[in-house]
């Protein structure tokens, strides 16, 4: 694990991290001054624990399961997936932002702010958009359903966006069938708003084409094939202008959510490359839409 730690670097940790802490002050805001007290249900894993966070009080009369240890329980299997299949820098990032939100939601003192539950349904999800939206940016994972999906993926080779929506809908319905439909039409206002909230802050499926001037075609190549699998065409026997060193271009198409990542490759490859990005483009042609 050490060792582990040390390949990620210092300067990519505290940046991970950071993140992570910002992610764990929006969704414990989220919850603890609006959701949990406004009784209106989150989605996801923190729905699902606030669903069973909310039985066993009923059950019982005592917060033996609170939600911030459901979420925390409910996302450790998925972890161990995570660790297995999607790789070892993947999990340890979203241990950072399970690990923040956890901590967060149950240290952060509760808050009544409001009374109407249609408010707290808005204000939580601006806030729980504004987090997802910032962990995304920062090419992270908030965990939950997001690790089912790209498992699926990673073996199927299908887009596996459903997988969010059905667990979501089975939230809706629980939170609609145990304590009141009216509680299903606030937890659907979450889905919509955070959901909306979550794309203005962050589209990871806006696409992008780079163009990058360079001296090590062959590396920048072959890193954006084994770490972004996508596909590159290159240009050789291009010449500077002013001095006349012979160049090659290489062009390819991102998605924003891939970003970091390949700045990170030219960084390392080629730190003196000229690149171009043109955002917002149009592609005709295989390109794939949901890739991490």
């Amino acid at each position: 694990m050490l060792n582990l730690l040390k390949s990620i670097g210092k300067e990519k940790l505290t940046e991970k991290f950071t993140a992570a802490v910002v992610y764990g002050l929006l969704s414990s805001f989220a919850m603890n001054f609006f959701f949990i007290p406004g009784h209106v249900y989150s989605t996801g894993i923190g729905g699902l624990s606030q669903i069973v966070s909310t039985l066993v009080i009923n059950a019982t009369g005592h917060d033996f399961l609170p939600v911030s240890l459901g979420i925390y329980l409910f996302n450790l299997p998925l972890l161990v997936l995570a660790w297995f299949q999607l790789g070892k820098r993947f999990t340890i990032y979203t241990i950072f932002t399970v690990t923040m939100s956890s901590v967060m939601i149950h240290f952060i003192p509760r808050v009544t702010l409001t009374h109407d539950p249609i408010i707290n349904a808005l204000a939580g999800a601006v806030l729980m958009g504004l987090g997802v939206g910032y962990v995304f940016r920062n090419n992270i994972s908030s965990g939950g359903t997001d690790i089912i999906s790209l498992t699926i993926r990673r073996h199927t080779g299908r887009t596996v966006g459903v997988v969010g929506t059905a667990f979501n809908a089975v939230i809706v319905t629980l939170a609609g069938a145990l304590f009141g439909w009216p509680n299903m039409f606030y937890s659907l206002i979450v889905v919509f708003i955070a959901g909306r909230v979550t794309d203005a802050v962050f589209d990871k499926q806006k696409k992008m084409q780079v163009t990058i001037i360079t001296e090590n075609p062959d590396d920048i190549k072959d890193a954006i094939s084994e770490k972004l699998h996508r596909g590159v065409t290159m240009i050789r026997g291009a010449e500077g202008g002013f001095t006349h060193a012979r160049k090659t271009i290489v062009m390819t198409a991102i998605t924003n959510f891939e970003y970091h990542e390949f700045r990170d490759i030219i960084k390392k490859n080629d730190p003196h490359a000229f690149v171009t990005i043109a955002q917002n483009v149009r592609i005709l042609g295989k390109f794939d839409e949901d890739h991490p």
